[in-house]
């Protein structure tokens, strides 16, 4: 009987040692798992952050050939017709600036008597 019982715990021991070493691949599993878990997050933060670089850099590359000129013949034929007016001329009133009898209140001198 003692060869039943030395065979029963062999394969108790066995077993545990099975389900021991079961449970410790597991957990090392799970750790390299995070970890290459981890690693695969900061890689895509870096490709993200490149990808945002390149963007801002193709974006000023283009808005520099796209770059806004003045449009000098515009505001030399703006300002020459301006002259035209005279000095009297504004935008309000026009080239022959304001009538002087427009500004009488209705009395002939000008402390109103």
């Amino acid at each position: 009987m003692s060869g039943a019982v030395t065979a029963t715990t062999v394969l108790a021991a066995a077993a545990v040692a099975g389900t021991a070493y079961t449970i410790y691949s597991g957990e090392k599993a799970r750790k390299q798992q995070g970890e290459a878990l981890q690693q695969q997050r900061q890689a895509q933060a870096e490709a993200k952050t490149a990808a945002e670089k390149q963007q801002q850099t193709a974006e000023q590359n283009v808005n520099r050939a796209n770059a806004k000129q003045p449009d000098a013949g515009a505001i030399l034929s703006a300002a020459t017709q301006a002259a035209k007016g005279g000095p009297a001329g504004t935008m309000l009133t026009g080239p022959t600036g304001v009538n002087a009898a427009d500004l009488s209140l209705g009395k002939s001198t000008l402390l109103g008597g």
